[in-house]
């Protein structure tokens, strides 16, 4: 009986070693975004080790450095009096944006998430209280996607909401992977600046300087709505990189082109 037992629990162990079922905990080291900036055209890189990671999980940072198109993002934490001025040059010179939104922005400037929609921009989550992804568990960054998601969808009814800019952009495997899982796409940035001191602006000059310096071909521009010089600075940005030759596509035209398995991509 006691070399039966003693069987019984030596296959035991070798199933749980050996079945796929049993996988080995995804790495959660933060890790910063970060990369070498763009200048004279050539396009940022983030290097080897991030594109790496970036590509298993479908994440992005840039599109085709071989075709002079942008994206335009913002981060949305809270109001600051200059969304509906960035939205009216959008509308002016028809371009398309992401606005990547808080809970508190949700809550709180509920007229211009609106608007967002209703002008055809794309609302991304950026979680609902801005922690860092990495420090909470599972089950709290699946509630910080989950609230943003929802509350976006009862004021605006987007029904899909398919892109992730973390917090910070601190990020790991782990969130990548829970990202991912829950049909979310991380989109980081391939162009930024400091442009969110509201106590620090220089003037729309520092915007426009620090954008033109950086641009590239499928440049991913991060942009904070909360900045008077971004606001001030937007429509000669436009229309200057329009005369350069540059158009500007949604994060929604930029994955139509990409071969990337996420059946939950954002459709109007």
């Amino acid at each position: 009986m006691k070399k039966f037992i003693k069987l019984v629990l030596a296959l035991g162990v070798l199933f749980f070693v050996a079945s796929p079922l049993v996988q080995a905990a995804v790495p959660n080291t933060p890790i910063n975004w970060g990369f070498k900036k763009a200048s004279e055209g050539r396009p940022a890189d983030a290097g080897k080790q991030h594109e790496q990671l970036l590509e298993k999980y479908g994440a992005v940072y840039k599109g085709d450095s071989n075709k002079k198109e942008i994206y335009l993002t913002f981060d949305n934490g809270y109001e600051n009096g200059y969304t509906n001025q960035i939205l009216d040059v959008l509308k002016k010179e028809k371009v398309p944006a992401t606005f990547f939104v808080t809970g508190h922005y949700l809550e709180s400037a509920e007229d211009q998430v609106i608007r967002m929609v209703e002008e055809g921009h794309i609302v991304g989550n950026h979680s609902y209280y801005h922690p860092d992804l990495t420090q909470v568990d599972d089950a709290r960054v699946k509630r910080e996607l989950d609230r943003v998601k929802k509350l976006t969808y009862e004021l605006t009814g987007q029904k899909h909401m398919s892109y992730l800019r973390p917090p910070r952009g601190v990020f790991s495997e782990r969130t990548l992977k829970l990202a991912k899982d829950a049909g979310y796409t991380h989109v980081f940035w391939s162009l930024a600046f400091v442009d969110w001191n509201t106590d620090q602006q220089k003037g729309w000059e520092y915007s426009y300087n620090n954008i033109m310096r950086q641009i590239h071909p499928g440049a991913i521009l991060l942009l904070h709505t909360v900045s008077k010089d971004n606001a001030d600075a937007l429509e000669k940005v436009i229309k200057d990189l329009k005369k350069d030759g540059y158009t500007f596509k949604s994060l929604d035209d930029l994955f139509a082109n990409k071969e990337f398995d996420n059946p939950m991509l954002h459709k109007k």
